[in-house]
């Protein structure tokens, strides 16, 4: 560690680390342009996507349900979710530079963490809302309302950004020294948390209690809620009347199955150098993926989102040629 750096500060007798560096695909310089086109494809993909489904979801009425609140809703977060990590990967593909500052690090950590933990409470609010609906259809104009709904969504905000609000706080009061590279795409909470100088079990216990008290409820309530649905529709006796009620909530499933599926691969596997590349191809598939694929799933498998995108595709091309000068009139 050189003291003259500018990445590094003298503190004491240590050294104290004012910048990062985020390895990321580092070992794959070759693929370096390759890598910045199918990233940059991916995030303009998602905002697009995203973007279409929040407009759709406003200017159509026939989308003014409580289901579609909550999906426009998903799609505000996932544009959020992808313009904190994407852009900043990009750059770095690009430029080369892979130096982050310790402030712009933490910075991009809360909001991750903060939507990463929003993102987990409302798709179990969105499974909620699709086992009223199949499992109590008779009370579900009265349990879930539009306050009951709003509620629910503002709940889900602020419970997402809290958890990680208390975390981030105890890191910013953090010196960090030693080796300053992280070997992530982005700044993840254990990496960091492991370059701090002082003692770190506390953080790292509190993040693991935090951890479980702000993500395990909504992941047992998604749970709960599927196996009531499938139980449910298991119960039905025409087949017609099965495929319709699981095409309700087949879309929801899809995306909960990608973004836990892979969230907790990435989680529980060990802390090892031969899987070091395994867990960031994974760690891709809920912070890039799930946000490119929700609009397409929800799009294509629902019939509302299919017919407000041909409607509003349909007016389009209606006030194109209204618009064009009269040939027989000239």
């Amino acid at each position: 560690t050189r003291w003259d750096d500018p990445a590094f500060t003298l503190t004491g007798n240590q050294t104290a680390i004012t910048e990062f560096i985020l390895l990321g695909f580092g070992d794959l310089p070759e693929l370096q342009i390759l890598l910045f086109l199918l990233f940059l494809v991916i995030y303009i993909a998602t905002v697009a996507g995203n973007t279409l489904m929040v407009v759709l979801v406003v200017a159509d009425q026939h989308l003014h349900t409580l289901m579609f609140f909550f999906l426009g809703n998903l799609s505000c977060l996932e544009i959020c979710y992808s313009s904190t990590i994407l852009p900043r990967i990009l750059a770095s593909l690009l430029t080369g530079d892979k130096t982050i500052s310790v402030s712009c690090c933490i910075t991009q950590l809360y909001f991750f963490g903060g939507l990463v933990g929003t993102e987990c409470y409302l798709l179990a609010v969105m499974s909620y809302d699709r086992y009223l609906a199949i499992c109590k259809p008779l009370h579900y104009s009265a349990l879930m309302n539009a306050r009951f709904c709003l509620q629910f969504t503002a709940g889900s905000w602020f419970n997402g950004c809290l958890a990680v609000t208390i975390v981030v706080l105890l890191m910013s009061q953090s010196v960090f020294c030693g080796l300053n590279e992280i070997d992530h795409l982005y700044c993840d909470p254990i990496p960091l948390i492991k370059l701090s100088c002082g003692d770190t079990l506390l953080i790292m216990l509190l993040n693991f209690i935090l951890a479980c008290i702000f993500t395990l409820p909504p992941f047992l309530l998604t749970l709960t809620s599927y196996v009531c649905i499938i139980s449910t529709i298991l119960r039905i006796p025409s087949t017609t009347g099965r495929h319709k009620a699981f095409s309700t909530c087949s879309s929801h499933l899809i995306v909960v199955t990608i973004f836990y599926g892979t969230l907790m691969s990435v989680s529980m596997l060990p802390t090892l150098d031969t899987l070091r590349v395994l867990k960031k191809v994974l760690s891709l598939f809920y912070t890039v993926l799930t946000p490119l694929v929700n609009p397409l799933i929800y799009s294509l498998r629902n019939r509302e989102v299919r017919e407000a995108l041909s409607k509003a595709l349909t007016c389009r091309k209606f006030r194109f040629y209204d618009s064009q000068p009269n040939m027989e009139a000239l």
